[in-house]
């Protein structure tokens, strides 16, 4: 009998895939039917601590300093129909789980929280052991959270979120946290976000997920605005690849909206996501810095979307349909 690659990666860490309702996301506070999500923004932060993996720690920062902060911009938010909030701080960058619970309990939304490492930066956020373990025993770190609930706690994870360093190609390190995450989704079903920017790493991470038999379809292309050749889009979206512009307001809201436009006329606006990449209370700034509120899409790109011919059922596309689909917990597996 043969065994596939998938059975065999998933056996070395003593694990099968899961079998799960494919109408359901993880939020902080569990389970909840996709149809539950309503207005999704997919790539947000709160709280983010860019001191390093090896002096981040939960006591530099006091939560309710930061949750006087953030609440009134997600007051903002809430009022213009978001109902869920994604949280992409990772682990060893800030992510603190306690304080997202207060944060959902006094805002009303639903907050979705991550597993998974960021390699980013020259791999300043990374822990030590993320150097020497395996991309199985990555994985394994990484499902028992899905499994058991995040740093001791009931919280679990909605989603992966790992991230890459650009360039020509994948250094062997950031291949293994690929790797990691496409074991991590085979076993959980989590959909995988990774800060990626260009597209010719974002086709190599593709490829490097198909091989271990993950589909195109449990990949979140992050920070694709990065890529200057907007046809990649398009590429990437018919392999069933999630195309994520979502950094509105960090740079022209003309050049999104021509690319959503671009997206729609190519018949992939099915695949896209988008989201401001917003929010950064920063504890080593006084008051947390200079916090950005989450509006840009409501309050500017969307009339310049309108302008183009873009309908309530477009928008309904974007921010709600899109989000259950690539966010509903199940294995996508070629």
């Amino acid at each position: 009998m043969q065994i596939s690659r998938r059975s065999f990666l998933l056996a070395g860490i003593g694990l099968t895939a899961c079998t799960l309702k494919k109408s359901q996301v993880m939020t902080i506070n569990g389970w909840i039917d996709t149809t539950e999500m309503g207005k999704t923004l997919i790539h947000e932060h709160f709280l983010v601590d860019f001191i390093g993996a090896d002096k981040t720690n939960l006591n530099r920062w006091d939560k309710e300093k930061v949750i006087a902060k953030v609440l009134p911009y997600l007051a903002e938010v809430k009022a213009l129909g978001i109902q869920t909030v994604f949280d992409c701080t990772p682990s060893f960058l800030g992510k603190d789980v306690e304080l997202l619970k207060l944060i959902a309990e006094r805002s009303g939304l639903q907050i979705v929280t991550n597993t998974g490492y960021y390699g980013a930066v020259n791999n300043k956020y990374l822990p030590q052991w993320a150097f020497t373990e395996t991309a199985e025993q990555l994985a394994d770190r990484w499902i028992k959270e899905f499994r058991n609930g995040i740093d001791g706690t009931s919280v679990k994870p909605g989603f992966i979120k790992i991230s890459v360093d650009g360039g020509k190609t994948l250094s062997a390190l950031h291949q293994k946290l690929v790797k990691a995450a496409g074991i991590t989704h085979l076993a959980t079903g989590l959909t995988i976000c990774s800060h990626t920017g260009p597209g010719n790493i974002a086709f190599e991470e593709i490829k490097i997920l198909k091989s271990i038999g993950v589909s195109p379809s449990a990949f979140v292309w992050v920070h694709a605005q990065a890529e200057n050749n907007k046809a990649e889009y398009t590429r990437a979206a018919r392999m069933g690849t999630w195309v994520s512009l979502d950094g509105i307001g960090w740079g022209s809201f003309q050049t999104y909206a021509d690319s959503i436009d671009l997206m729609k006329s190519n018949g992939a606006l099915n695949r896209l996501l988008i989201s401001h990449d917003a929010g950064w209370y920063k504890p080593d700034e006084p008051n947390g810095g200079d916090f950005v509120g989450y509006t840009n899409i409501f309050k500017e790109l969307m009339p310049l979307l309108k302008q183009k011919g873009f309908t309530d059922a477009d928008f309904e596309q974007i921010l709600v349909k899109n989000p259950a689909e690539a966010f509903a917990v199940r294995v996508r597996d070629n």
